[in-house]
């Protein structure tokens, strides 16, 4: 009972983030996953069995809104799959104890990411309105590199591929958002099936994956109330230094650290996640807000 409780917040959280901020949901998850000891390979398939719920609900909605460039997600979603079962077999082929730590800093460099795009590049203008024509060249690599870190780290998907493409002229963040968010079912998909093919069913527990499911989906609703109250160039900030310090746990604890350097090296991400929230609310007026 107690890990289903655990399950449950843990998805809740998640998907807090995540409809909060448009990204998130799988480095989040992740971290906390790692951080109560689970296997990094159970704990990325009950992530995305987990996601084929969740982004399919939110692809069919952007598809309705059309907020997606169909000729963007045919060309990034293919290759994407393709990297995400791949990963997901390189996951399940490694003991557990000896890619824990690999994954944690994987995922604390995702949580610098986030953090320092959102402290320096979080102004983009959304007033371009010509559609941009996106070559195979650029975006199967994105598309293999985005999935197969998505298998394997739990998440990555987002941070990597919807910063990559906002950055590029000629597409709306709307537009890249609901592209990203569409493709990731299949990504999801092909990742769950990768691990069930590599994993073998036995090795979930679907209690699990369903309290995690059903925390998402209770999340959902407070996360777009949520949007409104608590700004997004500051929820990147709270999101990446959360993601940072739950996987610092995971590499002091194998590390074997001292007792007194262990609580140093806490204290010290904690006061500059500290510093980091302060400096974005000082200087919020520098942000552009985004149009809708």
């Amino acid at each position: 009972m107690n890990k289903l409780i655990i399950f449950s917040i843990i998805g809740f959280l998640a998907q807090l983030v995540d409809g909060s901020l448009g990204m998130g949901f799988g480095a989040t998850s992740a971290s906390l996953l790692l951080m109560f000891g689970i296997a990094p390979a159970v704990a990325s398939a009950s992530i995305h069995m987990a996601e084929i719920v969740t982004s399919a609900a939110s692809g069919a909605s952007h598809l309705w809104y059309r907020n997606v460039d169909k000729n963007i997600l045919i060309k990034l979603t293919i290759p994407g799959a393709i990297s995400a079962f791949v990963g997901a077999a390189f996951l399940s082929n490694i003991p557990g104890d000896i890619i824990k730590p690999f994954i944690s800093i994987f995922l604390i460099i995702l949580g610098f990411y986030i953090i320092i795009r959102f402290l320096f590049f979080n102004h983009v203008s959304s007033s371009i309105k010509q559609s941009p024509t996106l070559s195979k060249r650029f975006l199967t690599p994105l598309g293999m590199i985005g999935g197969f870190f998505d298998a394997v780290g739990g998440g990555g998907w987002g941070p990597i591929t919807t910063p990559i493409l906002i950055a590029r002229k000629g597409i709306s963040p709307k537009k890249v958002i609901g592209t990203v968010s569409t493709s990731e079912f299949a990504v999801a998909v092909s990742a769950t099936l990768g691990f069930i093919l590599f994993l073998g069913l036995e090795q979930l527990n679907w209690q699990w994956v369903i309290a995690f499911m059903i925390g998402g989906v209770v999340a959902a609703p407070i996360a777009a109330w949520l949007v409104r109250i608590v700004p997004t160039y500051l929820l990147g900030v709270l999101v990446g230094g959360l993601i940072i310090l739950t996987n610092s746990m995971t590499i002091i604890k194998s590390l074997s650290l001292s007792v007194s350097l262990s609580l140093f090296t806490y204290a010290l991400i904690i006061v500059l996640w500290m510093v980091s929230i302060w400096y974005q609310i000082k200087n919020r007026k520098r942000f552009i807000a985004v149009e809708e």
